[in-house]
This record gives structure tokens, sequence and C-alpha cells, in this order.
């Protein structure tokens, strides 16, 4: 005669013969709300995205191959003809060398001085929050206020800045009839709004950096410019990183400066300093060639996707580099 334990009959079948209990209406909502939930948060970025973002690129698109008709809001297909006359426009040339000029007066010399300033914020220094308000504030003024005063700062006959020129035996610059004093004039303009907004950038990764590989660094004798390069630069790489794409993307599409600089807001006399942008403005809503300005503008997101995979490489190098200059965990050791 054989006895079954309580434990034996207390274990439920295994197998087939096991059957699964029904999920209640509860359960069913709880799983249900665990797939969908993300879809749902994220949801109305997308849908925002599509209608003002995607959907206006793509039709922008369709626009580029036609000749467009504001009125009737139509158009007859037309190729690739919109991108030829726009390729062999001399304007166009002049804008796209403007555009680079004036982003290389900015962006590059915005970054180093964003840099030295949140170097500087960073320290213990009094009155922080002053200061890092102080440096945000040019940020906040409208860019047609800041266009204003800069183009009256370099006027060529009253201009503060030629007065000073003057007054020191400098002879007064053309600001608004030369290429290169131009592109100068509006480059200040875009650092005095932008420089700020990117210090503040990146102090917020400098005070993410711990405070003990500076310590270690002072013990070891390294001086303040040697933790500076040797510490703080490695450290917020990643945030450079994406200010400088950021400058990049602005500074190719600059518009509010150059448009402002003079009275007229054609880019100068001779196009001196008309960019890619107010080349864009001036064949849509000047000649009112809306195919032709589509496909400027079409160019123009080409060469940003092109800045942006040029960035995209350099930074995968120098996280290769320093993958490779990384110390290597010790191997554990196997009996």
């Amino acid at each position: 005669m054989t006895t079954t334990t309580p434990q034996a009959q207390a274990t439920p079948p295994q197998g087939p013969e096991r059957q699964r209990m029904p999920l209640t209406w509860r359960q069913r909502l709880g799983r249900l709300d665990v797939k969908l939930s993300p879809y749902l948060y994220i949801a109305p970025f997308w849908i925002v995205f599509a209608v003002v973002g995607l959907f206006p690129i793509v039709y922008t698109a369709f626009i580029a191959f036609q000749d467009w008709d504001l009125v009737r809001n139509t158009g007859t297909y037309t190729g690739f003809e919109n991108f030829q006359f726009v390729l062999q426009d001399r304007e166009f040339w002049l804008s796209l060398r403007n555009t680079f000029s004036i982003f290389l007066l900015s962006s590059v010399p915005q970054v180093i001085i964003a840099t030295f300033i949140a170097a500087m914020l960073d320290k213990n220094i009094r009155a922080k929050t002053f200061w890092r308000m102080g440096v945000l504030l040019p940020y906040v003024v409208a860019p047609v206020a800041v266009a204003l005063i800069f183009s009256n700062m370099f006027g060529d006959r009253y201009g503060l800045i030629n007065s000073l020129l003057n007054d020191i035996g400098i002879d007064s610059i053309r600001w608004h009839v030369d290429v290169i004093p131009s592109h100068f004039a509006i480059a200040t303009m875009v650092n005095f709004r932008w420089t700020g907004y990117n210090a503040l950038i990146l102090l917020a990764a400098m005070q993410a950096i711990p405070r003990d590989l500076y310590e270690a660094a002072a013990i070891d004798g390294a001086g303040t410019l040697r933790r500076f390069f040797s510490v703080t630069l490695p450290q917020i790489r990643p945030t450079m990183i994406f200010v400088i794409i950021t400058s990049t993307i602005g500074g190719l599409q600059i518009f509010d400066e150059p448009r402002m600089y003079d009275t007229n807001g054609q880019g100068g006399s001779n196009h001196q300093w008309e960019t890619i942008t107010l080349y864009l403005y001036n064949t849509g809503w000047g000649q009112f060639n809306f195919g032709r300005a589509a496909a400027v503008a079409w160019i123009l997101f080409l060469i940003i996707v092109a800045f942006g995979l040029l960035n995209f490489l350099v930074t995968q190098r120098f996280i290769a580099s320093d993958a490779g200059t990384a110390p290597k965990k010790p191997k554990k050791v196997t009996k």
C-alpha cells in the first residue's frame, strides 16, 4: 500500500495536464498598458513633427520640380530645370560663399569663446547666478533689435566703430560696401546672441565632471591649463560635439542678421552679404518663383545633411581614438 505525502498532493500537475488560469480584465488592461504606453507617450512629438516638419519637406520637394503658381496653387512639371537654373546662377554661388564665410567667422570663435566663458563660470566666483543670467541676456534680446543696433554701430559714416577708429588715427572701414568687413560685422551679431547660450550648455557639462578628477590631477602636479586640456575638454567632448553641430546648422541657416543689416534687406548692392536663406527669400517672395525657391531649400537641406554626416564621421573617429587609448581591464586569471 502506497501513501502520498501532503507535499505531493499540493504539487500542481505539470505538462499538458496543467491548465492556465484565465486573465481578468484588469490583468489584460495592465498588459495592454505596458505595451502601448511608450508609443502613446512619444506619439504627440511624432504627430507634430509629421505636420510641421516632415510634410513641408516632402511638399517642398514636390514644388521644386514644378513651375509653381501661388495664385492658383498649381504647377507645371519642369523636371530638374529649377535645380539647373539655381546651380548655374552666379548669385547662388555668391550667397554660398557668403554663407560659409560668415559661418567660419561666427561659429569657430563662438565655440572657443563660449568654452572660455563656461570655464570661468565653473570657478568658485561670487554671484554665480548673476553672471550666468548675464551671459544669457543677449540671447533673450530680439534678433531685429540686435541687428538694428549693430548695423548702426558698424555704420560707414556715423558708426560708433568708425568713430573710435578715427580717434586713434585709423581710416574708416566701409562696413556696408566691402565683403570681409560686412561678414565680420554680421558674425559679430551672431556671436553676441549665441555665445552665452552655448556657454551655459558647456557649463552644465563641466559641472557634471567629478571633482575627484581635478583633485587627483592637482595632486599629480597638473596646473590649471593642464587640468583644463587633460580633464575638462575630454570630459565635455560629447557636449562640445553637440554645440558644434547645432552651431553649424544655425550658421548655415542664418537669415535675421543679414536681412536687417541694411534698410533694403537684399544682401547688399553687389550681394556682399547675401546668404543662402536670404537668396531663397528673395527668389520666393521677391521674384515670386516658388519652384526655384523650393529647389534652393532642398540644396540647402542637402548641404546641412552633408555637414551633419561629416560631423558624425569625425565624432566616430574621436570616439574610436578614445576607446583605443583607454586603459584595458585586466583579464581574469583562471587556474
